[in-house]
């Protein structure tokens, strides 16, 4: 008898007890279809955080002013303006790691355009700061340093500004008014989407920092060259805590910091922090398809159980098999593909009914969800594994059974 037959053999048995077999393959079914879309929910989670990486910019480092104290009372980050343009000049010129330092001062204002208007963050940049962000213009230029120089009104618009003030116009070579002060749009900036704390990074207007700090957000009057940040983009094949490392160094050198001080500034490697919750959304992942592999688990142990009832209502047959010259190989395999094939079967559905669940849940749940060939590749595998291991058993005992015993079983 052949593999073929076998199989034959074997689907004419299932077809014989068609309620019976279609509950047998529930819990696989239930099994495949939910570790694809909780592995679906899960990369999409990934996904998601790979994204926020990169919308913030690689290999970002960001300073921020520090703290003050007064008192033994300690205000929060920026209370105290105590980093520079020239912090970072020197950051980029002594750096080796560093390829731009951009600081950047912020503040919120309204800007109205004809008779509309939107209050939105203005952001005082130099040249360099759409290439430490990352960051290209979709239309027209960015701020560049003649700008800077001169002092120029031009600003370049995120496109949730440029929307909420322009709808569907051109905004290039309009005239907007911020805090009464006309600018020139002379850009608008690539879309980037939110941020991984949640904040849209696209309401927002660029304008040259020297013009930021002299007609629009004002200086500080005890250090007219402090930002509120410099942001900051290491070299691709840099380590990143080295350069952030050497940065700190740096910065403490030229504020004069004696060892026992703190530091009066705040560094935040962006890309340390989002890789974390990429690593965390990875985990989940593996919780999620591991606490969905469970049905698996049941769904096998219901293939074994049914299979053994099998063997016993079938014992006779079995008996007469053997005694017309069926060997034990072929009663093994006969039942061995039996279990198998419930397992299959069960597996193409849960996969149908798995991917569509995913699609489900992005559509419903509005959560992004990702399926990949490689987890349908493995739910499959694993599905057909459960009935060879579960199977194997109750095929072992029908193998082994006496004929002449067999032929007496009532």
């Amino acid at each position: 008898m052949n593999v073929w037959q076998s199989v034959r053999i074997a689907t004419r048995s299932l077809r014989v007890n068609m309620l019976r077999s279609a509950l047998t393959m529930l819990g696989i079914i239930i099994g495949v279809s939910a570790v694809i879309a909780m592995v679906g929910v899960g990369a999409g989670a990934q996904a998601r955080v790979a994204e926020q990486i990169q919308s913030l910019g690689s290999n970002l480092i960001i300073v921020l002013s520090g703290s003050t104290t007064s008192s033994g009372v300690r205000a929060g980050h920026g209370s105290q303006l105590t980093i520079t343009e020239d912090d970072a000049a020197a950051i980029a010129r002594e750096v080796a790691g560093v390829q731009v330092a951009a600081p950047a001062v912020r503040g919120v204002a309204q800007v109205v355009y004809g008779n509309l208007n939107w209050s939105t963050v203005v952001q005082g940049v130099t040249s360099v700061y759409n290439e430490a962000r990352d960051w290209p213009v979709v239309a027209g230029r960015s701020v560049n340093p003649e700008d800077q120089d001169g002092a120029t009104k031009v600003a370049v618009l995120g496109q949730t500004t440029a929307e909420n003030l322009f709808g569907g116009v051109d905004p290039l070579d309009q005239i907007i008014r911020i805090k009464k002060v006309p600018f020139t749009v002379v850009g608008t900036l690539a879309r980037k989407g939110q941020s991984s704390w949640g904040q849209d990074q696209d309401d927002v207007i660029l304008i040259p920092l020297s013009t930021a700090k002299k007609k629009v957000l004002g200086v500080s009057q005890a250090n007219p060259r402090s930002v509120g940040s410099i942001s900051i983009k290491v070299r691709p094949d840099e380590d990143m805590a080295e350069a952030e490392a050497q940065i700190r160094a740096l910065l403490r050198q030229r504020h004069r910091l004696q060892p026992f001080q703190d530091d009066d500034f705040w560094l935040r490697n962006l890309s340390e922090v989002l890789q974390t919750q990429e690593e965390s959304s990875r985990v989940m992942t593996y919780l999620l398809a591991a606490i969905a592999s469970v049905s698996l688990l049941v769904g096998g142990i219901g293939i074994m159980n049914i299979m053994l009832v099998s063997v016993t209502e079938r014992t006779r047959e079995i008996g007469l098999r053997m005694a017309v010259g069926a060997r034990r190989r072929h009663i093994l395999l006969q039942f061995l593909i039996e279990a198998v094939t419930l397992s299959l079967i069960g597996g193409i559905i849960g996969i149908a009914l798995g991917v569509g669940g995913s699609h489900a849940i992005s559509y419903f749940a509005e959560w992004r969800t990702l399926v990949a060939p490689g987890s349908i590749v493995l739910a499959f595998g694993f599905a057909a594994g459960i009935g060879i291991f579960f199977g194997f058993y109750p095929a072992r005992k029908a193998s082994r059974l006496d004929p002449i015993e067999a032929l007496r079983y009532e």
